[in-house]
């Protein structure tokens, strides 16, 4: 799965993973990471997700990246939000007081891009990417986070025979086996939610398991 693939579904308005809520969960457990205000939240593969507006009603600061140059437009167009824009480095910079998006490659973030972030907030960006691509994602993000120590990881869990992602199933097992030598882990929310992701049941699947982990005290050291 290229970048290729991804820009072509925004082009195309096939953007069935974006939701036009706030994420229940987010709402639910955010509270959980006991955060201070301030914060700087980091949302990688952030879309035009209005889960960001909310993060920034809190009082937190975000960040975000995108691949995409229409779903950056259409966060800030879609919202009425005038926001300056420019370069920097390898990325376009989106800005308003308080949120950020970088529009470009994740995989050209460097930690430099996330001096003074505190945690991450992951709904749909592990479940967006392929087997051997979430291991690279993974691998990435604690070589340029190692500081964070909290992270909001939202998975589903399905039959993969049933339905050829996005969004992809992840297991519990995955999660532990690419996360679980950096971080403690506590499952906070598991519940088969196929009745009320319609779309996702249309294609097929006979169950969906929803999750929500809390990955706690991510500190490991990964050599550059």
């Amino acid at each position: 799965m290229q970048a290729e693939f991804w820009l072509e579904r925004w082009e195309q308005n096939q953007i069935g993973f974006h939701e036009q809520e706030i994420n229940s969960h987010l709402q639910n457990y955010w509270a959980k990471l006991n955060l201070p205000k301030k914060s700087k939240i980091f949302v990688p593969l952030c879309g035009k997700s209005s889960d960001m507006l909310w993060l920034l009603a809190q009082g937190y600061e975000v960040l975000g990246v995108e691949l995409s140059p229409l779903a950056a437009q259409s966060f800030f167009a879609d919202n009425q939000l005038d926001a300056k824009v420019s370069e920097c480095g390898a990325f376009h910079c989106w800005k308003i007081d308080g949120l950020s998006i970088y529009q470009g490659d994740f995989f050209a973030l460097s930690s430099d891009y996330l001096a003074g972030c505190n945690a991450i907030y992951d709904r749909a960006s592990l479940i967006a990417l392929p087997a051997e691509m979430r291991q690279k994602y993974a691998e990435h993000l604690k070589a340029i986070a190692p500081s964070l120590t909290d992270t909001l990881l939202i998975t589903l869990e399905y039959d993969q025979t049933e339905m050829q992602g996005p969004p992809f199933s992840v297991s519990e097992q995955e999660v532990y086996s690419l996360f679980g030598e950096a971080c403690e882990i506590e499952c906070l929310f598991a519940e088969d939610s196929l009745e009320e992701n319609e779309h996702l049941k249309n294609r097929g699947l006979s169950h969906l398991m929803e999750k929500v982990y809390w990955l706690k005290t991510c500190s490991i050291e990964i050599e550059q």
